[in-house]
């Protein structure tokens, strides 16, 4: 590039410039000589027919292209200069810009690791997420018909005990069509992924390792492809061990093994699990392609089930980017913190743009007699952005180092089941956002004042000294900018306000149980082991027997689905007297099977009717039901002596009591939408779920007053004495479920209120120096108003007066705004409006407050002004 060979040449293009000049002049000067001029006559004619000659030179330097960049140098080097000689207003301005950069820089770190950044997948853009979820059954069918790609599907959260390597540990699995690492383009570290076909009987006897799992279980051994493993008490053998970064489809799984399609088995072909499934498009197909044939392979797949199903199955089923369909649920959630981070970086550049005109009133001379020198109105912007812009780049310099303790915070914060959140790190596209996130920002918050001061009245400011017409203008902008901050800041508060008052309300809900002083624990043997039901029952009623004898226990029950533990066990029922709708099957209930203690441990109370007993476990048919339930089926009517059966079953279970709603699933809701209801039964030989088996996996509820981690101890010795294969896993309080289960909104309620607070400081410390200037600059004023006889009382008002006009009209405007832009909040929100009068009149007060006393100090100021010394001063 020419420019660049030319500045770096800078000396010698100097050196041959000069050279030319002066022979230029010499020619000239000859020229004369010859026709008879005196030497000395002939150089002063040649000088004066040539003319300025530095002038020419800076002509000829401005054709070659590159004098720009020497006048940004220049320039950055006189800003360097001017930092230098202000440390306090430097120092001031770069911390304000790198606390909003860094927050933006961190926030900006998650959405891109989790958002933006490509999958480590080959050719990722080709990979598309299914938003339907499917059987096996109808995966097989699609995996034929589909054309324009190749399909795969997985069932994540897949639990298996691993026994025969010491200890037995629950690992979680994830199922997977035989084509699923093909389908990802996925390469094993170690051994192979799965062939075509090993996913059906008798060829499915294989596992693949996390890599994560190969290190801590089996030290790293390679020797361990080839060798069986007993997962779930069936025998696999080990055929590949995946990278450390495949962590498909999240962090949780720790093997992958092949699902088990098997047509002859109706039931679990076409009424198991129902799967995501994933797809790779064909070269040359497109995602609008693929939707259609999805929707077209929708429209009758319907008819390949054995039984009848409801139109409603996957009515809105399409193929979205696999990136989206994997983060979907916290996108809106990112997005929004994105959003409150821009709002603190808008703050804090009008903070420092006033800061700026502050600083632009002292040098308003300078600037005029540069103008007066013959420097233009775009030659002094210029100067002035470039300083603006270094400002920007040191304050993006610390923001950088801001954000990276930043980022170790935000991912400590977020919940650990965020997608991608492993995959968040600082990279190359970071750290050119922040830089051009500074440069944006250098122009932003220096345009304003560098365009003010430019156009200042050369003639104004050497008459009054940076008073007048330039100080009005200055004030107007000034205001302005404070009025924006206030707005900004009123915005972000009342969506924090929200939040806030959101997860008060989600905090405070009652989950229908008492969880203090409740210690849980998974028990959960093989699937084998509870083929036969008695050795199961037997096996639970001796830990249970075992477990009475700890000390400081008062209570000791069990259940197979905890509250909020994110497991659900179902079962389709048929209710009394409640007639099935045309076209739609036996309302799916949830299924909860417990001991005759569960209420009581977990502090359940009984509405009508009565809870378990010994007697009911010994064969009686009997249930319990919810409120929800009871209203849903039997409406003005009591729940109790009514009649449910499982379906296919020949009794019927005389429902014996109510209970109240528990929030089961989460906090939000008792149970899923796809859930018509819930039920409890006795653990019994009779308590069979959907896979007509009793429970073998069972949560143990423990009401103490001792020290947790004692009792958790005694609880895993006391199942190894009973069973050495049976592990015991997730050891916990049921405070701790419970706070698990707002760990999302609370990690984003604590990020929001932290960024509002910011803003508030921010925009309160843009009213405070505005009315700062206003008095210094109205020192004269209010001395003569005082020696005149205004009272200190009228002072205080007029410098009161300006601040609640500045401040009314910010909050005016922010709550304007956030009328009209709260809505985006409204998926995030629970029991709070997205435009709650409460909240919105609280933060208008909050905020008026605040500002008002931030008023106060310049207005006090103000009012202690000595008329003489004012005078005197002028």
């Amino acid at each position: 590039m020419s420019w660049v060979s030319g500045l770096f040449g800078r000396r010698k293009r100097e050196k041959e410039l000069g050279e030319e000049v002066r022979s230029h002049l010499e020619m000239a000067a000859r020229e004369r000589v010859e026709r008879g001029d005196t030497a000395e006559k002939a150089e002063r004619a040649a000088r004066r027919e040539f003319g300025n000659i530095e002038l020419v030179k800076e002509v000829t330097r401005g054709a070659w292209g590159w004098r720009w960049l020497e006048e940004f140098a220049e320039d950055a080097r006189y800003g360097l200069r001017r930092m230098r000689k202000s440390p306090g207003f430097t120092a001031i301005a770069v911390l304000t810009l790198a606390l909003g950069m860094g927050a933006n820089t961190a926030i900006f770190s998650l959405v891109n690791g989790i958002l933006l950044s490509s999958l480590p997948y080959h050719k990722p853009e080709e990979l598309v997420s299914l938003t339907g979820a499917y059987p096996k059954g109808a995966i097989v069918a699609m995996r034929e018909q589909v054309q324009t790609m190749d399909v795969a599907a997985y069932d994540e959260g897949q639990e298996l005990n691993l026994t025969g390597f010491g200890e037995p540990v629950r690992l979680t699995g994830t199922l997977v069509s035989a084509e699923l690492f093909s389908v990802l383009g996925a390469r094993p570290e170690l051994g192979r992924t799965f062939y075509p076909g090993e996913d059906v009987p008798g060829q499915d006897d294989f596992v693949i390792l996390s890599h994560s799992l190969w290190k801590q279980r089996f030290g790293g051994d390679a020797s361990i492809l080839g060798r069986s493993i007993e997962l779930g008490g069936v025998s696999r053998h080990v055929i590949g061990v995946m990278p450390a970064e495949f962590r498909f489809p999240s962090t949780k799984t720790q093997v992958w093994i092949p699902l088990h399609n098997d047509p002859r088995n109706a039931v679990n072909f076409w009424a198991g699990d129902f799967m995501p499934g994933i797809g790779r498009l064909h070269p040359g197909s497109k995602l609008q392609q693929a939707q259609t044939e999805i929707r077209m392979f929708q429209s009758h797949v319907g008819a390949l089930f054995p039984w009848p199903m409801p139109a409603s199955w996957n009515a809105s089923a399409s193929v979205v980017p696999l990136q989206n369909g994997m983060v979907a649920d916290v996108r809106a959630r990112l997005l929004i913190l994105l959003g409150a981070v821009a709002l603190v970086l808008m703050i804090a550049c009008s903070n420092v743009a006033n800061l700026t005109l502050s600083r632009a009133a002292t040098r308003e001379k300078e600037i005029s007699i540069r103008s007066a020198l013959g420097a233009g109105r775009k030659r002094i912007t210029r100067q002035l952005l470039t300083e603006s812009v270094l400002q920007a780049l040191l304050g993006g310099l610390l923001g950088f180092a801001f954000a990276k303790e930043g980022l170790a915070l935000l991912k400590a914060v977020l919940p650990a089941d965020t997608p991608r959140l492993d995959e968040v790190h600082m990279d190359w596209h970071v750290l050119v956002f922040t830089g051009a996130l500074a440069i944006l920002t250098g122009i932003v918050f220096g345009l304003g004042p560098a365009l003010h001061s430019a156009r200042a009245a050369l003639v104004e400011a050497l008459k009054s000294g940076g008073h007048g017409t330039a100080v009005s203008m200055s004030q107007r902008l000034r205001s302005s900018l404070a009025i924006a901050q206030v707005a900004l800041a009123v915005l972000l508060v009342i969506a924090a306000g929200l939040m806030i008052r959101s997860f008060w309300a989600l905090s405070h809900v009652n989950p229908g149980f008492r969880a203090e002083h409740i210690l849980t624990a998974r028990i959960t043997p093989n699937e084998s082991f509870c083929s036969e039901p008695r050795r199961c029952l037997a096996f639970f009623r001796n830990v249970l027997e075992q477990a009475q004898a700890f000390p400081g226990t008062s209570g000791i029950a069990l259940v197979n689905t905890l509250p909020l533990g994110g497991r659900v066990s179902k079962r389709s029922l048929d209710v009394e007297g409640y007639d099935v709708p045309p076209g739609e099957d036996s309302p799916l209930f949830w299924l909860n099977v417990v001991t005759p203690e569960y209420f009581r441990v977990m502090g359940i109370s009984l509405l009508s009717g009565r809870g378990f007993t010994d007697s009911d476990v010994s064969g009686a048919s009997v249930a319990v039901v919810t409120a929800e339930t009871a209203r849903r089926f039997w409406p003005n009517q009591s729940a109790v002596g009514k009649h449910i059966r499982l379906l296919n079953d020949k009794d019927w279970r005389t429902i014996v009591g109510v209970i109240p709603d528990v929030r089961a699933y989460d906090l939000q809701r008792n149970a899923p939408e796809w859930i018509g209801g819930t039920a409890y039964v006795p653990y019994n030989a009779a308590a069979t779920l959907e896979d007509r088996r009793v429970p073998s996996e069972m949560t143990i509820a423990i009401r103490t007053a001792s020290d947790d981690s004692q009792i958790g101890a005694m609880l895993r010795n006391s199942v190894a004495t009973l069973n050495q294969e049976v592990p015991v896993s997730e050891v916990k309080t049921m405070s701790a479920v419970v706070s698990e289960a707002v760990s999302a909104p609370a990690s984003t309620t604590a990020l929001l209120g932290v960024f509002a607070v910011l803003a508030l400081v921010l925009g309160t410390t843009g009213i405070y120096g505005v009315l700062s200037f206003l008095v210094s600059n109205r020192t004269r004023e209010i001395g003569i108003r005082m020696a005149l006889g205004a009272q200190r009382g009228d002072v205080l008002r007029s410098v009161m007066g300006e601040g609640a006009k500045l401040s009314l009209a910010g909050i005016a405007l922010g709550m304007a705004g956030a009328f009209a832009v709260m809505r985006v909040l409204s998926g995030e929100l629970y029991g709070v409006g997205a435009t709650d009068p409460l909240t919105f009149c609280g933060v208008a007060i909050l905020v008026a407050v605040v500002a008002l006393t931030a008023c106060y100090v310049p207005a006090r100021r103000a009012m202690r002004v000595d008329p003489v010394v004012a005078l005197r001063y002028e």
